[in-house]
C-alpha cells in the first residue's frame, strides 16, 4: 500500500534546521516519524486513560479476591502474588 503524501508547512527552529541540512539529514523523514511516534503514544495514553476504571476494578477484585491463577504463577522467589 502507499501512502498518500501531503504538503505541510512547518515552522522550525532556523539553526536547528540548517545544521540539519548541512548534515544531510531529511526533515521530512524525521518530522513523519516523530508524529507517528507522537500518535501511537498518545493513542496508548488515551486507551489507558479510557480503561482506568476497569484497571481499577480488576486490581481491587484482585486486593480482594487473590488472582485466580495465583497457585500457579510462579516468579523467582515464589508466587507472584501475594495477599
Amino acid at each position: 500500500m502507499v501512502a498518500t503524501r501531503r504538503k505541510t508547512s512547518l515552522t522550525l527552529d532556523a539553526e536547528a534546521l540548517d545544521r540539519a541540512r548541512a548534515l544531510g539529514i531529511n526533515v521530512s523523514a524525521v518530522a513523519e516519524a516523530a508524529l507517528l511516534q507522537a500518535v501511537a503514544e498518545a493513542r496508548r495514553q488515551r486507551w489507558l486513560d479510557d480503561n482506568a476504571e476497569a484497571f481499577a476494578a480488576q486490581r481491587d477484585w484482585h486486593e480482594q479476591n487473590r488472582h485466580p491463577l495465583a497457585g500457579i504463577i510462579a516468579a523467582p522467589g515464589g508466587s507472584s502474588w501475594s495477599r
